[in-house]
This record gives C-alpha cells, structure tokens and sequence, in this order.
C-alpha cells in the first residue's frame, strides 16, 4: 500500500516561513518524479513545484524564489522550503509521486497552510 505522508502545515504570518515535508512508502522512490501541489476551494489544484529522479526541479511562477523543492532519496522524502509567504500562498498542499515508467500516480491527504496575520 503506498502512502504519502505530509506534515509541516500551519498558521504562519506573511513573511514567515514554513517547511513541509512529504514521506513517502513508495518502492524504488529514487524513480519517481516528485511534486507539490495546491488547492484553494472552489479553484482547480495547481502546481507548485516538481522535482525529477535527477534532481531537474520547476517552479511556478507564483512562488520562483520563494520556495525551494528538494528531496532525500535515502529518506524518501520530499520537502518544500517556503519562504516569504504571502497570504495568496493559503491553501492545501498535497504530495505527489509520479512515475513516468509505470504511469503510477499517488498523492497524500494534503496539509493546510494559512498565511494569516
């Protein structure tokens, strides 16, 4: 059974920072493409950033220089720095993990970010 686990959500103030934090009980996570992405209601989920088994990440254009996606394969985790936040950054954020060899497609429960003074 595959999971994806996130943590690292709040309440934080705009200009703070969080860091979030994707575990993930997937076989072979070195392979998968790794990503961020974030709901809002009533809006479609969109991305934020994604990083490949290479290490080759993208960003939105939202949030380039303000966050940073990495990942620890040892680990099989996968992180979001976020710096700078801006209340328009409030949202759900969920875990993805994609593999382009097998089409496997997994997502977490989400975790909500409030930037809120």
């Amino acid at each position: 059974q595959v999971q994806l686990v996130e943590s690292g959500g709040g309440l934080v103030q705009p200009g703070g920072s969080l860091r979030l934090s994707c575990a993930a009980s997937i076989s072979i996570f070195s392979i998968y493409r790794m990503g961020w992405y974030r709901q809002t209601p009533g809006k479609q989920r969109e991305l934020v950033a994604t990083i490949t088994s290479g290490g080759i990440t993208n960003y939105a254009d939202s949030v380039k220089g303000r966050f940073t996606i990495s990942r620890d394969n040892a680990k099989t985790t996968v992180y979001l720095q976020m710096n700078s936040l801006k209340p328009e950054d409030t949202a759900v954020y969920y875990c993805n993990g994609f593999s382009v060899i097998s089409g496997n497609d997994y997502w977490g429960q989400g975790t909500q970010v409030t930037v809120s003074s």
